[in-house]
């Protein structure tokens, strides 16, 4: 269920931690002792995670920029991806993960490439046993809302 370098001993703890429990453990890792992920790539950093919620931010950088100079949508939906699926991580036991099965994001104000940070949140509207629901925001430093989104998740052992 994990693709980090760990001893067998730390692989055990691991089986046993419920998502919320693994998340945090993961997350606490320093980039060299873990390998890429896709926050990496955007610059996502950890701004909360609780049961049923989860939120980072990413900067709007000139390297995300779409043709016409303003911040590439993808950066968004991947921010949406990132936070509802992790709120949904958060509420499953040990040995249970999910994949994004459908993704909707609905896009309000173009970004500007200037550095400014955004913050993502999700939060669960639905957990059960095979799929999970998630809702999603993204704000600016004004608090605009700049997307929003929900996600299907199918539930796996």
């Amino acid at each position: 269920m994990t693709n980090l370098p760990l001893t067998d001993e730390q692989l055990a703890a691991v089986s046993q931690m419920t998502g919320l429990e693994f998340l945090r453990f993961a997350f606490a890792l320093p980039s060299d002792q873990r390998p890429p992920v896709i926050g990496d790539l955007f610059g996502m950093d950890l701004v909360s995670l609780e049961e049923g919620h989860a939120s980072f931010s990413i900067e709007s950088r000139p390297a995300a920029a779409n043709p016409l100079g303003s911040l590439h949508g993808g950066a968004c939906a991947t921010l949406l991806d990132s936070v509802m699926g992790c709120a949904v991580h958060t509420t499953l036991g040990p040995g249970v993960g999910y994949g994004t099965l459908e993704l909707k994001v609905n896009y309000i104000r173009t970004v500007p490439v200037d550095g400014r940070r955004l913050v993502g949140t999700g939060s669960i509207i639905h957990v059960g046993r095979s799929t999970a629901t998630a809702e999603g925001k993204v704000v600016d430093p004004d608090g605009r809302l700049v997307a929003h989104g929900t996600t299907t998740c199918l539930i796996y052992s």
